[in-house]
């Protein structure tokens, strides 16, 4: 966040949390792979710098986390209101978004989205009509809770950046209640030396739906100062992010020292006219010449070494780092872990653990209120600005895709027989609703549907 964003804010009267920002940043130096100063530089015991590789652990984990949570199919009501909002969505290339939204909220806690409208034309009173409706996606570090009542964001700020003719623009929406409980959004645009380009800020009244949606970690949140945020997976997972990396570097510096070493007597060589030992051939070139009468053991001539790696004792530090790594991610100690010289990770382990679904519920729950509050405020600004009359209160159904955990495929054959076999119309209605993701009422019509068409001349009840 640019610090005049934050001057901008504090004149307001709002402070802009630096402690969760501060939180915030460390992991997303580890999710994005960046090098870390203070622990990947290092120098020898002769002052010669040199730096850690780095395995980019991180994001490993972040991603096993978002492939629990994807989303197959978004049914915001029957019809055309559903085939509307899934096209505003479609729009904003939301499936795409969200995924990379699930790992960030992994990595850094949370994430947010909010409905704006383009090219709608500004009215006197201050509303609008018209324009288009976008969805504009949001990280951690350009997120502003400014008010949170009972941990639920009632009232934020967004912030984002954009060129503009070649310069950088920085766009900052604010979302806030006004005295009769209607929203406000108000948009301030700074240049790129951060001066406030007044006369393409606007104030638009909305409605008293939220137009903001946030997703955070379902995880409690431990660490103070966060009122709004979720928590940072990664924040408590960087020691064990370290011990993988030092791990990896032991190996790697086994690996790299592990070419044999030919020791040759100083008799057997040729030398140059300033005395340096002329290799042979290229592959000589590789051996190491001892310069001396006799070798360490004085007993040949030639001699061997072959460095040993130490391939034991660093794989039961790898097997440590990477249980501490599960353990803090929340699926026990085997989300990732060596058996029989494989890697077992996240989705093979939770398939064959079902206890292990707990935190995956969690997050599930959290990720259909964000989609949920998504659709119901696209619909508003659809009601308000495009004059439709979409159901606010219809049920919003998610479907995720539990190809990673479960046989979906075997599932819906078992419901499908019991549907067949004990002719209970709620079976089917039950079978219905998981196969094409339609919502209870919607599955009882066709039921009720078919039934009629099967016994025509049935009596109805009045």
């Amino acid at each position: 966040m640019e610090d005049f964003v934050k001057a901008f804010l504090q004149k307001r009267g709002y402070n802009v949390n630096e402690t969760a920002q501060t939180y915030i940043r460390a992991c997303d130096d580890w999710y994005s792979n960046r090098e870390i100063p203070e622990f990947h530089r290092r120098k020898t015991v002769q002052g010669t710098a040199y730096s850690l590789h780095r395995l980019n652990f991180a994001k490993r984990c972040c991603s096993d986390d978002a492939n629990l949570c994807e989303v197959l199919e978004i049914n915001a009501g029957a019809g055309e209101q559903g085939e509307a909002v899934n096209a505003i969505l479609d729009a904003g290339e939301f499936q795409t978004q969200y995924r990379k939204q699930l790992e960030k909220t992994s990595a850094d806690g949370t994430v947010a989205c909010y409905i704006r409208l383009d090219n709608a034309t500004l009215l006197d009173n201050g509303r609008a009509t018209g324009g288009d409706i976008r969805l504009n996606y949001v990280e951690a570090d350009c997120f502003i809770p400014l008010t949170v009542i009972n941990d639920i964001v009632t009232e934020a700020g967004f912030s984002g950046t954009s060129l503009c003719g070649g310069k950088k623009q920085t766009t900052l929406v604010l979302f806030v209640l006004n005295e009769s409980g209607f929203y406000e959004a108000e948009t301030h645009v700074f240049d790129d030396k951060g001066n406030e380009l007044r006369e393409l800020g606007t104030t638009v009244i909305l409605g008293d739906v939220k137009p903001f949606s946030v997703m955070r970690n379902a995880e409690v949140n431990n660490l103070d100062g966060m009122e709004g945020y979720g928590l940072p997976k990664l924040w408590n997972a960087i020691p064990m992010l370290k011990a993988i990396d030092l791990c990896y570097n032991v190996l790697f510096g086994d690996l790299d020292k592990a070419d044999k070493l030919l020791l040759i007597n100083e008799l057997l060589c040729q030398f140059d006219g300033s005395g340096n030992p002329i290799p042979p051939n290229e592959q000589v070139k590789k051996l190491f010449v001892l310069l001396g009468q006799k070798l360490p053991d004085q007993k040949e001539l030639i001699q061997e070494y072959n460095p040993s790696i130490r391939i034991d004792e660093i794989t039961k530090c790898f097997e440590l780092a990477l249980s501490l790594l599960s353990m803090a991610f929340g699926y026990g100690t085997k989300k990732y872990s060596f058996e029989n010289g494989q890697i077992t990770t996240a989705t093979e382990y939770i398939g064959e653990r079902q206890d292990q679904m707990q935190e995956l519920n969690r997050q599930r729950q959290e990720a259909t209120r964000y989609i949920q509050d998504i659709c119901r405020a696209v619909m508003w600004f659809s009601n308000t600005f495009h004059g439709t009359a979409y159901n606010l209160d219809s049920e919003v159904l998610v479907d995720f895709d539990d190809s990673y955990i479960t046989d979906k495929e075997s599932e819906l054959e078992r419901r499908r027989n019991d549907a067949l076999s004990f002719d209970i119309p709620q079976l089917t209605i039950w079978y219905l609703m998981d196969a094409y993701s339609l919502s209870e009422e919607e599955a009882a019509v066709l039921v009720a549907a078919k039934q009629e068409e099967q016994n025509p001349n049935e009596e109805k009840e009045d």
